[in-house]
């Protein structure tokens, strides 16, 4: 039923209340429909039109796409409404009330980023559709944290929602327009079992996995020797050996052996490619007819992302922040927006270092700045779409 929305801190107060802890595993991983059911009825009492779009395969999830006036361009003020799971043990108040001490906010996605969704709310009160010469769409998402399904179904359907869109992920309300790449694979050797005694009885996928490592530490300096950007605080891509497992007992010789790791490509830098370049190397380092090698990806990656200096909501986040717009290393839900065809900013009030921790919290002193911020998106996209821009 639709209401008009609460004041701020009770509207923060009820989004951090309403567990939408997303993950991998299925045991952990919960809906996010109460969080957009919640946002829908006050942005409904505000004469937004609603629609929940269902996530695939998942009766508890949906994206909310809450649109304010018509037409082909405007604003998008988009955010995820699932968080990490949490460690109860590690927090000093209850991750699910909204706790305020010491100037701060603490509560689980206080940071990662709940607390956008509402401040996006509140500095779009009193709107009306009559007012925009642009449309003004709230967009949130579902399953960003373990999938990014929310974000995948929109471009699997094709909704084009806006022009300009700014993500509200934790930067320190610092505008960022580049972000990495993440892709996780997993290296699967088969080798043959066989007793320790004689070697020649089997085939080590361990010492056939040795050649392996060798090779993609090379291969890594390959990489970061041709992809430098020193716009990055890391200004090279990574590649981190992250778990490997092998063998089941000192006196067999081991039959299968499994490496996984996290590649952070740089703009520019293609996922594709970069599969096809492992899993082409590979069998050549071995050169083993008795040892099979096969390359896994853990997850279907996600692309690295850059917007233009020159996109105009990249102009416009500098005027309005006083701040260049920067890169980071994280990823966000910025290229399936971009796969839209928009021009995309990240922008949050957040801090990534206070993401995925115990005793998230977000600095009160970070609230007002936001809402102006917002509100001067809004003003510049929706209520005087040609006005043009200069510095602050």
């Amino acid at each position: 039923m639709a209401t008009n929305p609460p004041p701020l801190m009770d509207m923060l107060e009820q989004l951090i209340a309403i567990s939408s802890v997303s993950s991998v595993n299925p045991a952990m991983d919960q809906g996010n429909r109460a969080v957009v059911e919640r946002l829908a009825e006050w942005l409904e009492g505000m004469g937004f039109a609603c629609e929940l779009q269902p996530i695939p395969d998942a009766p508890d999830k949906a994206n909310l796409i809450a649109t304010l006036g018509r037409g082909e361009g405007g604003l998008v003020l988009a955010g995820h409404t699932d968080t990490v799971p949490y460690d109860e043990t590690g927090w000093t108040s209850d991750p699910f009330r909204l706790t305020e001490r010491d100037g701060r906010l603490y509560g689980l996605g206080t940071s990662d980023m709940k607390s956008f969704l509402g401040l996006a709310v509140d500095a779009v009160r009193g709107l009306r559709a009559s007012d925009l010469r642009q449309p003004l769409v709230i967009l949130a998402t579902a399953d960003e944290e373990s999938g990014m399904t929310g974000a995948k179904a929109l471009v699997d359907a094709q909704r084009r929602i806006g022009r300009h869109a700014v993500i509200g992920e934790p930067t320190g309300l610092r505008p960022v327009r580049m972000h990495k790449g993440v892709m996780m694979e997993s290296i699967r050797i088969r080798g043959r079992s066989g007793h320790s005694s004689d070697p020649t009885l089997g085939a080590s996928a361990l010492e056939a996995m040795v050649r392996v490592l060798n090779d993609i530490v090379a291969w890594r300096q390959q990489l970061q020797s041709k992809n430098v950007d020193p716009r990055f605080r890391v200004p090279v891509p990574t590649l981190n050996l992250g778990h490997i497992h092998g063998g089941d007992n000192p006196n067999r010789i081991c039959a299968s052996c499994e490496l996984q790791i996290d590649i952070r490509p740089m703009p520019g830098m293609s996922l594709e490619e970069l599969r096809h370049t492992l899993s082409q190397r590979l069998p050549r380092v071995l050169g083993d007819e008795s040892i099979s090698v096969e390359v896994v990806p853990l997850f279907p990656g996600l692309p690295p992302m850059e917007t233009p200096e020159t996109a105009r909501i990249v102009r416009v986040a500098e005027t309005l922040t006083g701040c260049e717009a920067g890169a980071v290393a994280f990823g966000t839900e910025g290229p399936y927006l971009r796969d839209l065809g928009m021009d995309v900013v990240i922008l949050g009030p957040g801090d990534i270092e206070q993401a995925h921790q115990p005793d998230e919290y977000l600095a009160l002193d970070r609230l007002r700045p936001t809402v102006d911020i917002l509100e001067g998106l809004v003003r510049r996209f929706c209520l005087r779409p040609t006005e043009p821009e200069t510095r602050a």
